[in-house]
């Protein structure tokens, strides 16, 4: 029996039918803090239809408190028979976070760092490419996590030129056919596609560097729905997991429910 497994995020949601770390069915929808506990509820039985009863558990990440709330009153009220897990300060995950404050860090963060940690080892990189934040987050080697950095998301930065930019407008996010653009959409999408590789290329670098180990042995893991976007400009990545995130709240689940 699966696991539906949800992470919501600033811009869309992602939700999985998780068995085994491997994903059978999954969706994408925005995340739209306006939705109430029944609206997500309508949703969910609208996207899953039967395979919605089928179900072992539910395990939540959330980076939004306000569609968090709704969601635990939704689990509550239409799902009060099926197990679930929201992962928050307290709940198990087995990662030691070393942070000034580790109340701050978002849960989809350390739950990337376990999943990282139980399928690839460490030392390691996972970077997320989200749509409103592309976030970096470090590994040591006996599994703590230890840091990271937060930059301007892909599609959050395209949507501030194409505002900002009088002469601007937003573009298909695509690989531009060179670096030195010939037009106004190739040259938006060279700064976005080239701009954020080289970005991720020299973050990750120095991050290697402070972590002061071989370069050789550091997993550098990309995941998030955008990675495909500069995946193939990226000389640093090791693994590509478009899932890591859902297989952590299934390790999660495990440890918990």
């Amino acid at each position: 029996m699966p696991l539906l497994c949800a992470d919501i995020g600033n811009s869309h949601t992602i939700l999985g039918l998780v068995s085994g770390g491997s994903v059978l069915a999954d969706w994408r929808v925005a995340t739209d803090e306006r939705n109430t506990a029944d609206e997500w509820s309508v949703l969910l039985r609208g996207l899953l239809g039967a395979a919605l009863d089928e179900i072992d558990g539910i395990a939540v990440c959330a980076t939004v408190p306000a569609v968090l709330h709704e969601w635990r009153e939704m689990l509550t009220r239409h799902f009060p028979q099926v197990p679930h897990v929201v992962v928050e300060p307290g709940v198990r995950t087995g990662v030691p976070v070393l942070m000034d404050n580790p109340r701050e860090v978002g849960t989809d963060r350390i739950i990337n760092a376990l999943a990282a940690v139980q399928e690839y080892g460490g030392p390691a990189i996972v970077v997320d490419f989200g749509g409103t934040a592309t976030t970096f987050d470090v590994v040591s080697a006996q599994g703590q996590y230890v840091g990271g950095a937060i930059s301007p998301g892909i599609e959050l930065s395209l949507e501030a030129l194409g505002h900002r930019g009088a002469q601007l407008r937003k573009v298909e996010l695509l690989r531009p056919r060179s670096v030195i653009a010939k037009n106004t959409v190739e040259a938006l999408q060279s700064g976005m596609v080239f701009g954020v590789a080289a970005q991720v290329e020299g973050i990750v670098d120095r991050m290697i560097g402070e972590l002061g180990v071989d370069a050789a042995t550091v997993r550098v893991i990309a995941t998030g729905y955008l990675a495909p976007v500069v995946l193939d400009e990226c000389r640093c990545f090791t693994h590509h997991a478009p899932w890591l995130t859902l297989r952590g709240l299934e390790l999660v689940f495990e440890r918990n429910a």
